[in-house]
């Protein structure tokens, strides 16, 4: 039998948080953003999921290729734009819309050949300091484009570093404002923190009004895949997403301790007093974090516990103290999610682990390895 490890893609999962994010932005047309192969979920496997948005983001032309191959239609828009002057070519040939950041991008479209002008994105660094023009060099790209037979619409862009958190986008915003109050074109300024937390009525811990955010295009991230944009000041189900993913091994052996045996590399756990012990086949050679250490919690049938000593390459080790009959059997061991849902509807949320390793839920999203099987479900 293969390895008794897999994730499970879940398409009503996408659906629903399509669906709440939307509604979080009601007046707003909302891009799903598939970058890094949707996340580690795969384009091609959130597509049914994602079918209702108005577009899709992503950054590679050989994405934008796939997510036409599967017959979609409406707006792509390549939210880094092109890296050379033949990449105008393809957004030509597949009718792709494009982020311009950079003077090198403006030079590009000046002597791009084409019949069908494109629709740009125009972005402002607003104060992330990434890409994006700066305020004052703002409007004159405005002007070098307008000027482009090559250029049809303009759409006005900024992404904000710190919606997810208590400095909020206030400052962020009052810059775009008053740079571009009277330029006209589309608006696309909110990603998933801002769409959550300042485009519908919201207050902080604290109390606090976060300011509002309008926006005529949103771009819908990370809360897509069921993660919080703002975890831990808020979970994923106390914005009501849910798991995109769930990531399930098996244990596949045990082991009686005695008070004082330790477990792993390192003996890094030394027991306290008797205890039972799963071992799991899933390692970081699957994409689990070895940060994560012993407290990091799993769930065993359902059953809330946690994660014992180091994790190695293939395999980790659980505590079974809290469960009667987890163990082997015919076909293997007992189901372990390691995040996601568990098959007796328990949730487990990918921030919750991402934390015990001291990152986020999109680095354990795009981590999952190549050698993990990886099903659709609804």
């Amino acid at each position: 039998m293969p390895r008794p490890i897999h994730a499970t893609v879940h398409t009503a999962a996408l659906r629903h948080n399509l669906a709440r994010l939307s509604q979080a932005a009601p007046d707003a047309r909302v891009w799903a953003v598939v970058k890094a192969n949707a996340y580690g979920h795969g384009i091609e496997r959130v597509f049914e999921g994602f079918r209702a948005a108005d577009g899709f983001g992503l950054l590679d032309l050989d994405e934008a290729q796939r997510v036409r191959d599967l017959g979609w239609r409406g707006p792509i828009l390549l939210l880094e734009g092109v890296f050379e002057l033949r990449d105008l070519e393809l957004c030509s040939r597949l009718g792709l819309w494009h982020t311009v950041h950079c003077d090198e991008q403006i030079d590009m479209l000046a002597t791009h050949k084409t019949n069908v002008p494109h629709r740009v994105f125009l972005k402002m660094n607003s104060g992330m300091n990434r890409l994006g023009f700066p305020p004052q060099q703002y409007r004159a790209a405005w002007t070098r484009l307008n000027a482009l037979p090559q250029v049809d619409e303009i759409s006005l862009m900024t992404h904000f570093s710190d919606a997810d958190g208590p400095v909020g986008v206030a400052v962020q915003m009052a810059v775009f404002d008053t740079t571009t109050r009277d330029l006209p074109g589309e608006r696309t300024l909110s990603n998933s923190a801002a769409m959550l937390r300042h485009t519908t009525p919201f207050h902080s811990a604290s109390g606090h009004r976060e300011t509002h955010v309008a926006s005529d295009w949103v771009r819908a991230g990370i809360a897509l895949y069921g993660s919080a944009p703002d975890f831990p000041q808020h979970s994923a189900q106390q914005w009501n997403l849910e798991p995109g993913m769930t990531l399930t091994a098996k244990i596949i052996a045990t082991q009686d301790l005695a008070t004082g045996a330790t477990v792993g590399y390192g003996s890094v756990f030394i027991a306290k007093k008797p205890m039972r012990i799963g071992v799991v086949s899933c390692g970081y050679a699957d994409g689990y974090p070895r940060a994560c250490g012993t407290g990091t919690p799993v769930l065993v049938q359902g059953i809330r516990t946690c994660l014992v000593g180091r994790v190695s390459m293939d395999m980790m080790t659980v505590d079974l103290t809290p469960l009667i009959d987890a163990g082997v059997g015919a076909g293997f061991g007992s189901e372990v999610t390691l995040w996601g849902r568990a098959a007796n509807g328990v949730v487990l949320g990918i921030d919750e682990v991402a934390r015990c390793a001291g990152t986020v839920g999109y680095e354990l999203m795009c981590a999952l390895s190549g050698r993990v099987p990886v099903l659709e479900a609804d």
